[in-house]
């Protein structure tokens, strides 16, 4: 069935006037609002006012125009109901187009009369086609001659559904309630991913509109494949946790946990810390920085197998070296050296529901801390914690991480035992483990962990504390002569 008549009333104009001559060239009657219809006049396409539909005037400055009977008696009606229409000499609408006015001039300015008309022609889908963003106006032109089936105008009418029920999350979203009692997620389809987790699972990325952060989202590809869902999950976790640290610092993530942070006197200095960390788990990894890279450290990344390498920005000389491995993924993020985590709602997924919670971002204050051994920290060794403690929070619970100023020199997390986190840490950092300071994400439930660490050389322990065995696991400490804090602030990350 082909559209005999079209009402026309939008906010955004682009494409519109190509369109709208499509329209006019397949015989399709238009009546438009008046500013539309001013707009199409003035390029050339005759179009009638809504008020010979409705019989009167647009009222209170152009907000009431489409809210009336006759308009929506023309959408909604059905089959035979369209003859009833003609008798009372009300025009039936075969097509709707039609899109809203910005969300974000909030609630009192929300449009009305668009929304309102998109529902009335999805939900008489069969009779009506509905046009609702600039972006269908070129699929929609190829069946103006040959007809519109069924498929097609169900696909409209669903598309139109979501656009009205993302302009309303949209509003609700902007008065910023963080748990609603009612949950509406407005995000935009950003890609189609190659696949999820795994080959056989579909995938996609969605972004929300107009995001200003230096994120994932964010982020602009210089070179490489495209992006994987496990790609942007571990560039993700890399980039917050590079933005804990104000000093020039590089994080290496693998498979969503880090085996590597560091920050140095340059960033060179900290990818070399980083990578020192763990040098076997880097291979196939993401990479973080929060400065600039230069050719002296790309020739470096070069040395090894990397997936990802995010920065604020590559020099010309890095981007022409980085550009020999093809198939490495370079992503530039702007402002990535000056921002810190931000305030936000982190969004998971359970069978049949949502888990929301607020982003974990608070500060470390030593001010807050209780020193609960014999030995006493020194200025430097609580400086040693608090990037110990940035890290820790970083690594999926149980973790451990073991740092010598404000590098890593082992890590162990994702354990079910706090012992077993401890033994591969310590495994892996061997030697670098003497004389190093701890940290755990949860209090000690035994002392096993502390004696552990202590044999491998251990000097200092910084952790929540809240166990039942909190004294037992103090006095391990002062047996082993390890200096131990407690923070009082628990950072599992499951």
């Amino acid at each position: 069935m082909k559209p005999k008549v079209a009402l026309v009333s939008v906010y955004d104009k682009r494409g519109l006037v190509s369109f709208c001559k499509a329209l006019k060239e397949a015989g399709v009657e238009i009546y438009a609002t008046s500013g539309t219809r001013k707009f199409l006049e003035e390029r050339g396409i005759e179009a009638k006012s809504t008020d010979e539909i409705t019989g009167f005037v647009e009222l209170l400055d152009g907000r009431v125009k489409t809210l009336h009977t006759k308009i929506h008696a023309g959408i909604l009606a059905r089959g035979n109901e369209r003859k009833e229409l003609r008798k009372e000499g009300i025009v039936p609408i075969d097509m709707v187009v039609c899109n809203f006015y910005p969300y974000r001039l909030g609630i009192e300015e929300m449009d009305i009369g668009g929304p309102a008309m998109i529902r009335a022609a999805a939900k008489n889908w069969k009779h009506v086609i509905v046009v609702s963003h600039p972006s269908q106006y070129k699929k929609v032109k190829s069946y103006l001659r040959k007809g519109f089936d069924e498929g097609i105008r169900k696909e409209l009418a669903v598309e139109a559904l979501q656009r009205t029920s993302y302009y309303d999350a949209m509003i609700l979203k902007h008065y910023g309630i963080e748990f609603p009692s009612l949950l509406c997620l407005p995000y935009l389809k950003k890609q189609d991913l190659r696949y999820g987790e795994n080959p056989h699972q579909r995938g996609a990325f969605y972004i929300e509109e107009n995001v200003k952060k230096a994120c994932i989202a964010t982020a602009r590809q210089l070179q490489g494949k495209e992006l994987s869902y496990n790609n942007i999950l571990d560039a993700n976790h890399a980039i917050e946790c590079v933005k804990e640290f104000d000093e020039p610092c590089a994080v290496i993530i693998k498979h969503a946990t880090p085996s590597g942070i560091a920050c140095g006197k340059s960033i060179e200095e900290a990818w070399k810390y980083a990578y020192e960390t763990d040098i076997y788990s880097p291979f196939g990894g993401v990479v973080a920085f929060n400065r600039r890279v230069g050719r002296k450290l790309a020739e470096e990344l070069n040395k090894i197998f990397l997936e990802v390498v995010i920065a604020p920005s590559f020099t010309k000389d890095a981007l022409k070296i980085l550009s020999k491995k093809k198939n490495l993924r370079l992503l530039e993020i702007e402002g990535l050296d000056k921002e810190k985590r931000q305030k936000g709602i982190e969004v998971r997924s359970v069978e049949g529901g949502l888990l929301l919670q607020e982003k974990d971002i608070k500060e470390p204050n030593p001010k807050e801390w209780k020193v609960v051994t014999k030995k006493k920290p020194s200025k430097k060794d609580i400086e040693s914690m608090v990037f110990a403690i940035k890290c820790v929070r970083h690594i999926k619970s149980n973790a451990v991480v073991f740092v010598k100023d404000k590098r890593t020199v082992a890590i162990g997390g994702g354990q079910t035992a706090r012992v077993d986190a401890t033994f591969i840490a310590i495994h892996k950092g061997k030697d670098r483990i003497k004389n190093s300071i701890m940290a755990s994400d949860a209090f000690f439930p035994f002392r096993d962990a502390v004696d552990l660490a202590a044999e491998a050389g251990v000097k200092a322990i910084v952790q929540p504390g809240g166990s039942i065995r909190d004294k037992e696991v103090i006095e391990a400490a002062d047996e082993h002569g390890i200096i131990m804090v407690f923070t009082g602030q628990r950072c599992f990350l499951h």
